[in-house]
């Protein structure tokens, strides 16, 4: 199965770049299933009910959220009727939606879709990523009824990023990271066979300041004063991300590579 993730979709620009790019990738490189973390795609914070159908009429199968899941009030309710909406697995019990669920590609074949967030740095205190996604993984073991499972893992570290690459090796088909925004060159497949990439990235603008406009952040760092609020930087877009073929059979990863199209980055993809 040939299938793609797309990081962290930022604002406007990040919006555009999927609505003009992801449907000549998917008929290109004749994807089976499109997964895109789309949690900054509404102002660079949440995502809306009209902002989540633009990325499924765009070609995204599954759509993550991560921390600002809901910092779009439309997507408390959104959420309940649009099954193709993930949010952490680990969220507050009270969240409606789901953190995990099955879907279908191409060829009537079943992948499982989950997302938690990780503990370290981040702003609150989650349940615990790896218990949560301990429960999904045994429930649907790679080579049973699913043929390829992703694994979204929206936190800060990096060192927590890898830990749940580990956690899974074996267990997941793809465990990638979102949040950060910065592409990391440490695509690989573990030992055990699956696919792991520490963050895919952001689908936005990096003449920015991880995606928002300069001005702000920079006069923040420099003295420590905010005096506008933050905005999505609105240049062109880099779609980043991580393609993945699978072995249908065992569920593990036989090819990869990192995804970088548009915009300012180089540009990478499968060969």
């Amino acid at each position: 199965m040939k299938i793609l993730f797309l990081g962290d979709v930022m604002g406007r620009a990040g919006r555009a770049a999927i609505t003009a790019d992801l449907p000549r990738l998917r008929a290109e490189w004749r994807l089976d299933f499109v997964v895109v973390n789309g949690e900054n795609a509404t102002s660079g914070m949440g995502l809306s009910g009209d902002h989540a159908k633009l990325l499924f009429d765009a070609g995204a199968d599954v759509v993550t959220l991560g921390d600002h899941a809901f910092d779009q009030k439309d997507m408390l309710t959104y959420i309940e009727k649009e099954p193709r909406l993930i949010r952490p697995l680990n969220f507050s019990k009270a969240a409606p939606g789901a953190g995990a669920r099955i879907f279908t590609a191409t060829g009537g074949r079943k992948v499982l879709v989950a997302q938690v967030l990780g503990q370290v740095f981040m702003k609150r205190a989650f349940d615990d990523p790896f218990s949560a996604l301990d429960a999904v993984l045994r429930q649907y073991p790679m080579g049973g009824q699913i043929q390829a499972s992703l694994i979204d893992i929206h936190c800060e570290a990096t060192s927590e990023k890898m830990a749940t690459g580990h956690f899974c090796d074996g267990r997941a088909s793809i465990v990638v990271g979102t949040h950060t925004h910065v592409p990391t060159a440490d695509a690989m497949i573990l030992p055990g066979g699956t696919a792991y990439l520490s963050d895919a990235g952001m689908c936005g603008d990096y003449n920015s300041v991880i995606g928002m406009e300069k001005t702000e952040p920079l006069r923040r760092f420099i003295t420590g004063m905010p005096k506008a609020r933050f905005s999505p930087a609105t240049d062109a877009a880099t779609l980043s991300g991580f393609y993945v073929e699978t072995d249908d059979r065992s569920g593990k990863a036989t090819k990869i590579a990192m995804v970088r199209q548009g915009g300012r980055l180089a540009p990478a993809g499968p060969a």
